[in-house]
């Protein structure tokens, strides 16, 4: 799968910051420096009740030079005196607070390689194995159904891409095939497979297995398994789920809206599917396996394809 900002204001002025009232007021006493004006008007500051003890200096004369100066006491153990205070800059901006939300990065996303067969002592099991899964079949099929009910029981992490869905995600302009098969509608459909094996990449990179489905036809490599194989890559393990032409044609008629084809279009697909008979890929048929049952078949399937992956 923009927000514009203006430039930032200077900070506000605080104590310590910039510029505090004593470093500016005129009669304010710095020591080491020049007198301030009661200093220069002859007057002596009121020195307490001690003061009055001894005899007052002469008025308007100088303090007198003989007298050595008294050291400031010295500071109380572990007290550190504080030092100047930094001058700030008016347009240099405060520091901000770190991202509370934090940054999680991701591994990118690369073509999926084979998954590796268990030795031969041990039986893969395919629940808890990281893998991609392309479900291919007819309309009708269940592909879908299947799909959601596998990848809602596994149990590691597992995604659901579907062709169609994403193939949907265009609203104006959509190439709706049933309106005519056209290049707009090819391109579409190319853009859409495109779109899940990247998503299916990098859902593996980050240790999630993917389920995709699509309805492949087995006269079309180039466009149908070659093409997933170039999205997602080699470790893609293809599994056709194809049940009889009337069970095709029930469940098709239960569908509504672009999802419902006509009886021809339904019985020309499931024929071109028949070719898949032969291929070397696995095959299930499901006419008379609900849901649950179906994906249990899958896993047994899946598990087989792991221990030798199919040549495709």
């Amino acid at each position: 799968m923009q927000h514009a900002v203006g430039s930032p204001l200077p900070p506000p002025h605080q104590s310590g910051h910039g510029w505090t009232p004593a470093a500016h007021d005129p009669g304010a006493h710095h020591p080491g420096g020049h007198p301030g004006p009661a200093a220069h008007q002859g007057q002596v500051p009121h020195q307490g009740p001690a003061a009055h003890q001894g005899p007052a200096p002469h008025q308007g004369s100088a303090p007198h030079q003989g007298s050595a100066p008294v050291p400031p006491p010295p500071p109380a153990p572990g007290f550190a005196p504080p030092g100047p205070v930094p001058h700030t800059p008016h347009h240099v901006q405060a520091p901000q607070a770190p991202e509370t939300t934090g940054h999680v990065p991701l591994p990118p996303g690369g073509p999926v390689g084979m998954p590796s067969a268990p030795p031969a002592a041990a039986v893969p099991d395919a629940s808890t194995t990281t893998i991609a899964v392309l479900l291919i079949g007819p309309a009708g099929a269940g592909k879908t159904s299947v799909a959601k009910y596998w990848a809602d029981h596994r149990r590691v992490p597992t995604a659901h891409i579907s062709l169609d869905d994403v193939r949907e995600w265009v609203r104006s302009g959509f190439a709706d095939p049933q309106s005519g098969w056209n290049d707009h509608s090819e391109a579409q459909y190319r853009l859409a497979r495109r779109t899940c094996g990247f998503a299916a990449r990098n859902f593996l990179a980050n240790g999630i297995s993917c389920i995709l489905d699509d309805a492949v036809f087995p006269d079309r490599p180039v466009v149908g398994l070659g093409g997933w194989k170039r999205h997602v890559g080699p470790g893609l393990l293809p599994v056709v789920l194809l049940p009889g032409l009337e069970i095709v044609l029930e469940r098709n008629a239960e569908r509504a809206g672009n999802r419902r084809l006509t009886d021809e279009e339904v019985a020309r697909i499931h024929g071109r599917m028949a070719g898949w008979y032969g291929s070397g890929l696995p095959i299930i048929d499901n006419s008379q396996l609900d849901v649950p049952q179906t994906a249990r078949v899958l896993d047994d399937v899946l598990a087989r394809s792991i221990a030798s992956p199919p040549n495709w």
